[in-house]
């Protein structure tokens, strides 16, 4: 029989060698802490830089991917979330948070997906939704998120008010707040905008810490264009907030409201300073975009030299950032 030249052999060997090592690698504990420190301080750049040289394969890779999916999708990068993401299922399709991450981004994607494949996108993002739920029946976050899917999406997606309704009554159990919130975006998906006001409300007295809460209630108001108590709602958030430090993520919401209902920028501006200069920052509102807003408020304030410092700011946090056109950031 003919013998492969010696050099193939060895080739071969060294390849074996190289995937027997990948295959056995293992990330350290510590690389994974800090790149979710960096995500959650919004240094976007520097979570990139630590996760993209891991290896794609062993222990800790599925969370590394995981982590990078996500730092993706606060640059909205959904297209690299979205296989990031996969990567991170293929490795452990037994986490449940790892198919709500996926079902998140899929959602992305079909949102900003041309007619023709929006509704396969769709449809992939409810399967995710779907697996993350039954492999954790107790994971309030995508419980919120199917039943979210399931109150806006038309029939022929799969949504369905009954649906919802049954998503509703698994997060009585779990999470009452959420529960409150989805019935309100049920109501308000079905135009019941009485209802949809009572179950906001609700959301808010029954939360331990309403802070976030009540910027629900405020993007009800706007919605309504009831500025009165859009503004009201957004004060009782910064009082709530400031008597609950466990998080920031209500100031940069209550902001977002602000400026998306062009009310009080003095107050958005605020609220974004107070953000940014706080410990409690996270994924959920990421520091470049807080700071990109800022620069915008700023602008429009008359300050051009804090607009650069925030612009400055944001870009020392991701440089890869490029927000679509006409976005508010």
């Amino acid at each position: 029989m003919k013998r492969a030249p010696a050099f193939l052999s060895l080739a071969a060997a060294g390849l074996a060698a190289a995937a027997a090592m990948q295959a056995c690698a293992q990330i350290p504990a510590a690389t994974l802490t800090q790149a979710n420190t960096e995500l959650q301080n919004g240094q976007a750049d520097a979570a990139i830089a630590l996760l993209s040289p891991l290896p794609t394969s062993g222990t800790g890779a599925d969370e590394a991917q995981n982590l990078l999916c996500r730092v993706r999708f606060t640059l909205q990068q959904w297209t690299q979330a979205a296989s990031e993401c996969q990567q991170a299922v293929n490795l452990n399709d037994k986490n449940s948070d790892y198919y709500m991450w996926l079902g998140r981004v899929l959602g992305q994607v079909a949102s900003h997906a041309s007619i023709l494949s929006a509704y396969g996108d769709a449809k992939k993002s409810l399967a995710a939704m779907q697996t993350a739920v039954q492999l954790n029946p107790g994971n309030g976050p995508a419980l919120s998120d199917l039943g979210d899917y399931y109150a806006q999406a038309p029939s022929i997606a799969g949504g369905g008010a009954d649906k919802a309704n049954g998503i509703a009554s698994q997060l009585d159990k779990v999470d009452p707040v959420r529960a409150a919130q989805l019935r309100g975006d049920l109501a308000m998906a079905q135009k019941n905008y009485t209802t949809a006001e009572q179950q906001y409300h609700l959301a808010v007295t029954t939360a331990k810490h309403p802070a976030h809460e009540w910027t629900v209630l405020a993007a009800f108001y706007k919605a309504r264009q009831d500025w009165t108590d859009m503004e009201s709602a957004i004060q009782s958030c910064v009082s709530a907030e400031a008597q609950d430090k466990a998080t920031g993520v209500p100031l940069y919401d209550g902001a977002g409201v602000l400026i998306e209902g062009k009310q009080n920028p003095q107050l958005a501006e605020q609220m974004l300073e107070n953000y940014l200069a706080g410990s409690q920052k996270s994924e959920e509102a990421p520091a470049f975009i807080a700071y990109g807003r800022l620069a915008n408020l700023k602008q429009q304030l008359g300050d051009a030299t804090g607009a650069q410092q925030a612009l400055n700011a944001a870009a020392a946090l991701a440089r890869e950032y490029n927000p679509p056109k006409g976005s508010k950031h």
